[in-house]
């Protein structure tokens, strides 16, 4: 018998061997991966509006068009900001859905 768990029990507190994280891939509108791309995690649309106060980053994606954000990532929807050179996500879907506990939850954005 094979038994999976996402957390350890110490003491009375689960401790999750999984932690809730997001990963960004970024395309452009033709489908393209873009590396390169800054992307922000704001908590709310207030401070995405504003501009201030982001959850995490500003990082870059990779040669995959990804960035994972795994500090500070808790089970919530989130407001993305992605940006390069004259292209970015506004107007295009920037809210995310309410992402899952303990899981790497994955979300494509296409900036134009």
């Amino acid at each position: 018998m094979l038994l999976l768990s996402t957390g350890i029990v110490s003491n009375g507190e689960k401790f999750n061997l999984i932690p809730t994280s997001l990963r960004v891939t970024v395309l452009d509108y033709l489908g393209n991966l873009v590396e390169g791309a800054t992307v922000i995690v704001f908590g709310n649309e207030e401070d995405y509006r504003l501009e201030k106060d982001p959850t995490a980053g500003p990082e870059l994606t990779d040669v995959k068009g990804r960035v994972t954000f795994k500090k500070g990532i808790t089970p919530k929807s989130y407001y993305i900001f992605v940006a390069k050179d004259d292209m970015n996500n506004n107007g295009a879907g920037v809210r995310t859905s309410r992402l899952d506990p303990n899981k790497r939850n994955k979300i494509n954005i296409i900036i134009r």
